[in-house]
């Protein structure tokens, strides 16, 4: 099975959004869950899951910290070499473990972050998110696409080594959207930031690149 655990993302209903925009054969094997993490807590979803989907961030939307079962069944799944999708601002959805924030290649940095990085910012722009070239499968199978004004998440802070795969242009300046890392036991953690507004989750290449993401990666 697929697991995919989200928060409401500030009332925007993001996570929930996309999953309903998935196909339906893809949807059933997917287990989804919104501002609820009993089951995750729970560590029952580690030994069978196919791929761990994230659209959360710790700690935000009126939701608890995810505790030591969270961090244990997280650490379990990714020491057997199992494969993340983070989407939007989820490279923070654990950003309280000193172990995850190490992992995801660029985090996003809330206020007050243990490691004193600065935050990350997002302003609100229209956008074209465009392919990078490079040899990485996914740079072939990834399509370009334009949204609506939105946030756009810039600024992240880079922990380590990654391949990225799309960016976006603000002020100038070429900011990573889709980006590849690994860790040391072998899983691969892609994430993937735009989409914030409903108009814009459901925008056919978004979703069309996040199923793409998701069949590579389960």
């Amino acid at each position: 099975m697929i697991y995919f655990f989200a928060d409401d993302h500030y009332g925007t209903h993001a996570g929930r959004c996309l999953y309903g925009q998935l196909p339906v054969k893809l949807r059933r094997r997917v287990v989804f869950t919104e501002n609820d993490w009993s089951l995750l807590e729970s560590g029952r979803w580690a030994d069978d899951c196919e791929l761990l989907i994230l659209h959360c961030i710790a700690g935000t939307c009126g939701q608890p910290m995810p505790g030591e079962g969270a961090e244990n069944a997280v650490g379990k799944y990714l020491a057997r070499g199992g494969n993340v999708l983070l989407l939007h601002g989820s490279s923070a959805a654990f950003w309280h473990w000193p172990w995850w924030r190490r992992l995801v290649g660029l985090r996003w940095v809330r206020e007050h972050d243990p490691d004193g990085a600065a935050p990350s910012t997002h302003p609100y722009a229209p956008c074209r998110v465009e392919t990078v070239p490079s040899e990485h499968p996914l740079s072939k199978a990834l399509m370009p696409f334009d949204l609506e004004e939105d946030e756009v998440y810039i600024n992240l802070q880079k922990e380590g080594p990654m391949t990225v795969l799309m960016t976006t242009e603000v002020d100038g300046k070429r900011y990573p959207q889709c980006f590849e890392a690994q860790t040391s036991s072998g899983s691969r953690m892609v994430s993937f930031l735009p989409g914030h507004r409903e108009a814009n989750v459901r925008n056919p290449t978004l979703v069309a690149n996040v199923t793409t993401l998701v069949h590579d990666l389960a």
